[in-house]
């Protein structure tokens, strides 16, 4: 029945990238929370954020870190939860009972990338679909890169990242 939404689904808010190879703190930007809510929540009843370990990719945040943060910022989403995992997606999503992954596009060069990793996926798994979502007009240039940078050099990144990743994100690019 199409009108029935499904029970669970996850998204896969990996290190590499929920949108496109984005350092961790970018998975908390007001761009990627307007990708998740309200609309994902409309779609699904369960909404699970895996936060993928990746040590390879040396991020800014521990994987704790990461984790702590993206409760934090989801803690209104009674429906929403967020764990670490540190396994190919696909499994993570079918240890989790997954059947979705949500991913947000920002542009085109976003697609070519997602595309590729959708077709993989479904290789791998074919009952699990990936869906695309865009963010909201205001956020679609939002990049980790430019609020990492403005971060660095002291400008104001309110704008573009939740409260209180804003001061963790302020307080490593003063090193403390």
């Amino acid at each position: 029945n199409l009108t029935q939404r499904p029970r669970t689904t996850t998204i896969a808010d990996r290190v590499q990238g929920l949108i496109g190879q984005r350092p961790a703190h970018a998975r908390r930007s007001q761009r990627q929370r307007d990708t998740r809510q309200p609309r994902l929540l409309q779609l699904f009843d369960r909404v699970v954020v895996g936060i993928a370990a990746s040590e390879s990719k040396r991020p800014m945040f521990t994987l704790d870190e990461r984790i702590e943060m993206a409760r934090e910022v989801l803690a209104d989403l009674p429906n929403a939860t967020v764990t670490g995992f540190s396994s190919l997606l696909m499994a993570f999503v079918h240890d989790q009972g997954g059947r979705a992954i949500l991913r947000g596009l920002r542009a085109v060069s976003d697609f070519e990338y997602e595309f590729q990793m959708a077709g993989m996926n479904r290789r791998l798994w074919p009952e699990v679909e990936t869906l695309f979502l865009t963010p909201s007009e205001q956020y679609m240039f939002v990049s980790a890169t430019i609020v990492r940078e403005i971060a660095r050099f002291g400008g104001n990144i309110g704008d573009f990242v939740h409260p209180a990743v804003a001061v963790r994100l302020r307080a490593k690019a003063e090193g403390r």
